[in-house]
């Protein structure tokens, strides 16, 4: 039950923060979503999104941080593994099957409906 609402509170922190980035700055929404993965990522290097996500569970992949974390651990990860070359292979480990299935779905979406221009 406790998951639940770790869960709950770290995704709804994330939201707040971008809401508050969003409303009191002139960064547009591309802007923040690049800052949380960027922020994501940073914390990944330091070990503490692996923390994060043991204790929000699911709540800590759910939110845009989640990919920049996905990226750097996956590299860093095959980097352990095969060297050097494993920093740019390895950060589509991960991230593959959601990238493709982003790319699938947009592309379905564009063939059923039509645009408004």
């Amino acid at each position: 039950m406790m998951t639940y609402l770790y869960a709950f509170l770290f995704s709804g922190l994330v939201c707040a923060i971008g809401q508050v980035i969003l409303d009191n700055t002139r960064l547009t929404p591309g802007h923040i979503t690049s800052l949380f993965v960027v922020l994501g990522a940073f914390l990944d290097i330091f070990n503490i999104y692996d923390r994060i996500v043991l204790w929000a569970g699911g709540g800590a992949m759910v939110p845009i941080t989640s990919f920049g974390h996905l990226l750097i651990h996956g590299a860093l990860v095959k980097a352990r593994e095969t060297g050097i070359m494993g920093l740019a292979t390895g950060m589509f480990d991960l991230t593959a099957s959601g990238i493709t299935s982003a790319i699938i779905i947009a592309f379905f979406m564009t063939v059923i409906f039509k645009s408004k221009n």
